[in-house]
């Protein structure tokens, strides 16, 4: 029951995104779920506070014509960090419905928009992550797999040009790297948890 309460809220922030008063004005919708998604595997919980203004370009004014408007919305993205955060937390977390690889651009523009939101996301919480996994430290690996495949994701004809380079089937990798995501995110999110519980 209370699962299906969270899937309708979800829906309900892409209903909201895609509302054409709205257009270019809030981060776009996988954009928005790699954003919240960052936020909800942070080692220490950032208030909702911290970090809304910057799903609508970091500018004071909301861009909402009405307060019920924004309220639905806010409703909707902690809607949607709620069910992202115990997900990680229980190894359950998968990639959203619409990213996927794709034969013809490598992975889909949604999974492209998810990473970019996700690398974004993570800069708000990028000193907490350092702080528990410093450079010379081995959880630091852990950390920088896990950026090094989002940005990989992110731009994948870039980072498919230095696997050629290397004499690597840079596609293999890629399917690879898709399908290892949401293990290594939800590994990232228990280790972070763990240190900064240990501090």
């Amino acid at each position: 029951m209370c699962k299906t309460f969270l899937w309708i809220n979800i829906l309900d922030l892409a209903q909201i995104i895609a509302q054409p008063e709205l257009e270019d004005r809030l981060l776009p919708y996988h954009q928005t779920l790699g954003f919240i998604t960052a936020l909800a595997a942070a080692p220490n919980t950032l208030d909702p506070s911290q970090w809304i203004a910057y799903l609508w370009g970091g500018e004071e004014q909301a861009p909402f014509s009405d307060g019920e408007q924004l309220e639905s919305y806010l409703e909707a993205v902690i809607g949607s960090w709620n069910a992202t955060r115990p997900a990680l937390f229980e190894g359950t977390w998968q990639w959203p419905v619409e990213c996927d690889l794709n034969d013809q651009e490598i992975v889909t523009e949604a999974t492209k928009q998810f990473c970019e939101g996700l690398l974004q996301g993570w800069q708000l919480a990028q000193d907490d992550w350092q702080t528990l996994m410093p450079e010379e430290s081995q959880d630091n690996a852990l950390l920088g797999g896990v950026l090094l495949s989002i940005s990989m994701l992110y731009d994948p004809e870039t980072s498919l040009a230095t696997l050629s380079e290397e004499g690597m089937n840079g596609l293999d990798q890629f399917v690879e790297i898709f399908n290892a995501v949401p293990m290594m995110l939800c590994g990232l999110t228990q280790r972070g948890a763990t240190l900064a519980a240990d501090q």
